[in-house]
């Protein structure tokens, strides 16, 4: 019979906060393998949606990465709806088989971008490294393996149709571009991880005076370091 620890070993899943994250042999590897274990992969984050967001929210989160928000939004704070939107095509399997092994079934899961207004599908530049994926083909030209079209969905459409109560946001600096052309004013949340080394100190204004004109506040209690969260009547 085996023990606990092969037991463990064998297993196909990370328990991380309680969920099941499917071992992958390029996203769950090293110090993404570690901090997940750990309960620390995305903590500032997770520490944050912990805090503000109420059951049966709905939740608009724009970088899905590997899942693990929308995961834990549906799971462990039992929201009604998480429209997921993730520009990267390589990790949508994944995202998915992430969902199915915690029965998650009210993520809307979207590979496309948020943008200001409607436009023609932009190039995204796949590479080995999947995490390396992005929409810069400069940066490291010999490691691409495929060239895609993502599609565009504009702001106010997405916006009108979820009727968000919280925003989750994590798209790498384009939240300095982004945030201020659409109309936040339903909100009562938002976590915005911030860029400061990308977008400059016009781009951190930019996204806390989108907040600001949509009636939400700078929450010092579920703010730490680049992650930023508003509220509102707090």
């Amino acid at each position: 019979m085996a023990d606990g620890t092969e037991l463990k070993q064998r297993s196909p899943f990370i328990n991380s906060r309680g969920l099941k994250i499917p071992k992958h042999p390029q996203l769950t590897t090293g110090r993404v393998r570690g901090a997940l274990r750990d309960n620390l992969y995305e903590r500032k984050e997770c520490d944050a949606v912990m805090r503000v967001v109420q059951k049966g929210d709905r939740v608009l989160e724009l970088g899905g990465g590997i899942g693990y928000m929308s995961t834990l939004l549906s799971v462990k704070k039992q929201v009604e709806k998480v429209v997921s939107y993730e520009a990267n095509p390589s990790l949508i399997p994944y995202i998915k088989s992430v969902h199915a092994a915690n029965d998650v079934s009210n993520v809307d899961l979207r590979n496309a971008l948020l943008s200001p207004e409607a436009g023609d599908p932009v190039p995204f530049y796949v590479r080995k490294n999947f995490l390396g994926s992005s929409m810069d083909r400069d940066a490291d030209p010999d490691t691409i393996i495929e060239e895609v079209r993502i599609a565009q969905h504009p702001i106010g459409p997405v916006l009108e149709d979820l009727k968000p109560d919280v925003l989750v946001c994590d798209i790498e600096g384009a939240e300095a571009h982004l945030l201020p052309a659409g109309d936040w004013s339903g909100l009562r949340a938002a976590i915005i991880e911030l860029h400061p080394q990308w977008i400059g100190q016009a781009g951190v204004q930019a996204v806390f005076d989108a907040m600001h004109k949509a009636g939400l506040t700078y929450f010092p209690k579920a703010s730490e370091a680049k992650v930023v969260t508003f509220r509102r009547g707090w």
